[in-house]
């Protein structure tokens, strides 16, 4: 369609989403773009509202293309159940691994997906594998996912046997995650400091981390009342 469109017009509106859906199919059906095919996925779920369709597209995109994207988008329709695939937590950790180890928008997220179904043992059988999951958290922290930093702090604080409390490493997460908008990594640095947890007793450092935990949850709260009021 030449021009621009006018978005209060729905016949124009239309006309531009239907064309959206054939440049987007060939791209990916005739041009073998990955990317064209993501964003056909994406147009299918969010503007046609076919998952069945889009889980299709994203499974061979995902398996024969390793779209980083796709692979990520894959893993959450195997977690629930969508778009006619069935709930396999193991496919689903299949995806979000590829999708780890494939450098795109969703790899860190997810690395820290890796991560959680290793930690809780959901994908293998009900048997924790902390150990490999500390090491996916860690790449994902690396790349700045404030909620692996935060798990792993939580794993150094709490300890278990294959992987023993540290809570030099429970405090440098916990500080980490803060630094990164963690409002529960920054309550917990805060009570460190406050008992002397792993560090010198600060009283000082321990209420700028309690202030700045605060101010987060104002911005969290502030965020959903928005977001309610739409």
């Amino acid at each position: 369609m030449a021009g621009l469109v006018d978005f209060k017009n729905e016949e124009e509106v239309k006309e531009y989403l239907d064309n959206l859906g054939v440049e987007y199919s060939y791209q990916c059906h005739r041009e073998r773009q990955p990317d064209g095919c993501h964003r056909l996925a994406e147009y299918l779920e969010n503007i046609k509202k076919d998952f069945k369709a889009t889980a299709q597209v994203l499974k061979v995109n995902c398996e024969e293309n390793a779209h980083s994207e796709s692979c990520y988008k894959l893993g959450a329709y195997y977690v629930a159940g969508k778009g006619g695939v069935p709930v396999d937590l193991k496919a689903a950790y299949n995806c979000f691994l590829k999708s780890c180890n494939t450098d795109g928008k969703k790899s860190v997220e997810s690395c820290h997906n890796v991560g959680l179904l290793l930690h809780d043992g959901r994908m293998n059988d009900e048997r924790p594998d902390p150990v490999t999951a500390r090491d996916y958290y860690n790449k994902a922290c690396e790349g700045k996912f404030a909620a692996s930093c935060f798990n792993l702090s939580t794993m150094y604080l709490e300890g278990s046997p294959a992987l023993p409390q540290d809570m030099s490493l429970a405090l440098h997460f916990s500080k980490r995650a803060c630094d990164l908008g963690h409002m529960w990594g920054c309550a917990n640095a805060s009570r460190m400091y406050k008992l002397g947890d792993g560090v010198g007793k600060d009283d000082a450092q321990a209420e700028t981390l309690k202030r700045r935990a605060q101010e987060l949850h104002r911005k969290q709260q502030e965020a959903q009342q928005i977001t309610f009021g739409e």
